[in-house]
């Protein structure tokens, strides 16, 4: 449901480093919740200029807002995404359970082992408790063994310094 003037500045990201939800999933009986979402990767404002100037205009949009424009009507529905998603996954072996909505989740997960701050992360994909953004992030055994190794280390360290601190 995303508009093309849903996108906007961010100091940081440019002229594509904003995304304004605005038909966020809300809580029965609410409607939809809005947030801010801020693009993260480098290359993301990057890939949306050349979308939102080289190749969206190829589709003849000049009165339709959609930021992804269907050939046959306003904009190009979720149900279409899916069963292009799903034919892709079966042409390419993939697992059965792999879904679009394994796209969130990893996005959680990338940012969670690139170090962004687990508020921040909540803030972007709109969760209000924390616990539920802990159900998307699935972090590899590597980050999980960095980051062990990481606090072993310090702690180590800590313990030398002190022990160190008491021979003197």
């Amino acid at each position: 449901m995303l508009d093309a003037a849903d996108f906007g500045r961010n100091p940081h990201g440019g002229e594509y480093g904003r995304c304004q939800v605005r038909f966020g999933k809300a809580k029965k009986g609410s409607p939809p919740k809005r947030r801010g979402v801020l693009t993260v990767f480098d290359w993301t404002p990057d890939v949306l200029a050349e979308w939102f100037t080289e190749v969206r205009p190829l589709f003849g949009t000049d009165n339709n807002p959609a930021a992804w424009p269907s050939e046959r009507g306003l904009r190009i529905g979720c149900q279409r995404l899916n069963s292009r998603f799903i034919a892709y996954r079966k042409a390419l072996g993939l697992d059965d359970g792999l879904d679009f909505h394994s796209f969130r989740r990893s996005y959680v997960t990338h940012l969670i082992e690139d170090g962004w701050d687990p508020r921040f992360v909540q803030e972007q994909v709109g969760h209000e408790h924390a616990s539920t953004t802990s159900l998307y992030t699935c972090v590899s055994s590597d980050f999980r063994t960095r980051t062990l190794r990481r606090h072993l280390d310090s702690t180590i360290a800590a313990a030398l310094q002190t022990q160190t601190g008491r021979q003197a």
